[in-house]
């Protein structure tokens, strides 16, 4: 009980002495820009801290909300979304604030970070520093702990310069440069993190390039086909049509690359996937209105003749063939599109030329 009372209490003091910001006067002419700014800087700083504060708490909060559902039986969780809805939350920021805590929880708790150092952080210089890797969490959680403010930009410098020098991902020839500070980090740990989502003869096919050349220039070079590369697997992966057994999307991810059409392949990839989603969209809303025109129809009588009227117009959306104007910008021109739904074992008629 004595633990609670001092957390709530030093909460309460900590938002009394912050609610005293010590801004400039915005008609002040004795204020140079920049001292004008960093006031600012400083004072932002300082809300950020007690959003960190207060976020880390919402989070705790929502914690014992959600590990109190956990104990049910029928109905297990329910209980927690209804009271995100009571409260207005998404359920993506609960988690969030939930991931927050616990973050909060393995910092704290371990006895890495001190509980008076959480003040030293920014908000999103705390959530970044939970992300890092241990090595970088312990020099940050040492720098905040002698008092030092933690901003997201440092955390950001320190992982880079600790990824780009580490990762195994990357050939000996650009960790050592990047050692010697021949290699700026900030380039390098882009790389590794593209490198990190693909395939492992990918990877190596990546790393030849880089050994035999490893200035600035081929590193971005090799970050933006990597990134092409990630996103082509990504689209693929989530395309319907590609489904068959016998295609092997790296080999032909590969051949594009070699004739540098990967770009392109990727865009056609992504284009792709808009088409399948749009259309799976598009026939789910295409049943619904079947259905509710279906309703209508049937209730309503020839004392309608309004109503009937309006449903006919609706048929040349709701019936087999669709028919939709792409309006005077396109020259009046309609689309028409027919939707005939297969079962799974139909077999497609044999096309004669």
């Amino acid at each position: 009980m004595c633990q609670h009372y001092f957390e709530f209490y030093f909460l309460v003091k900590l938002d009394t002495s912050i609610l005293q910001l010590d801004l400039p006067d915005p008609e002040s002419d004795d204020l140079s820009s920049i001292e004008f700014l960093d006031r600012l800087e400083k004072a932002w700083s300082i809300c950020e801290r007690f959003d960190l504060q207060t976020e880390i708490w919402r989070g705790r909060i929502l914690r014992v909300v959600r590990d109190r559902e956990k104990k049910g039986g029928e109905g297990r969780g329910a209980g927690f979304l209804q009271w995100l809805r009571e409260m207005e939350i998404s359920k993506t920021r609960a988690y969030a604030l939930i991931q927050l805590a616990e973050s909060a929880d393995d910092l704290v708790g371990a006895g890495m970070l001190e509980d008076e150092s959480v003040n030293n952080f920014s908000r999103r210089a705390f959530i970044e520093t939970a992300q890092s890797a241990p090595e970088v969490k312990q020099m940050i959680a040492e720098s905040a702990n002698e008092g030092n403010a933690i901003t997201r930009r440092q955390v950001r410098r320190l992982s880079d310069e600790f990824t780009s020098a580490t990762s195994p991902l990357l050939p000996d020839v650009i960790r050592e440069k990047t050692q010697a500070n021949l290699l700026p980090p900030r380039v390098v740990a882009p790389l590794v993190k593209e490198l990190s989502q693909l395939p492992e003869i990918q990877q190596e096919d990546l790393r030849k390039v880089l050994q035999e050349d490893s200035d600035l220039e081929s590193i971005k070079g090799v970050t933006t086909v990597a990134r092409y590369m990630r996103k082509a697997i990504d689209a693929s992966f989530a395309l319907r049509a590609f489904q068959r057994e016998d295609l092997d999307l790296e080999k032909a991810t590969q051949e594009a690359q070699r004739l540098q059409l990967l770009g392109t392949l990727t865009d056609a990839f992504v284009q792709a996937k808009t088409i399948e989603a749009s259309v799976l969209r598009m026939h789910t809303a295409w049943r619904k209105l079947g259905e509710l025109y279906e309703k209508l129809w049937i209730d309503s009588g020839s004392s309608t003749p309004h109503l009937r009227a309006a449903l006919d117009t609706l048929q040349t959306l709701s019936g087999a063939r669709i028919k939709v104007s792409l309006g005077e910008l396109s020259g009046g021109k309609k689309v028409r599109l027919q939707i005939v739904e297969e079962s799974p074992d139909h077999i497609e008629p044999p096309i004669i030329s």
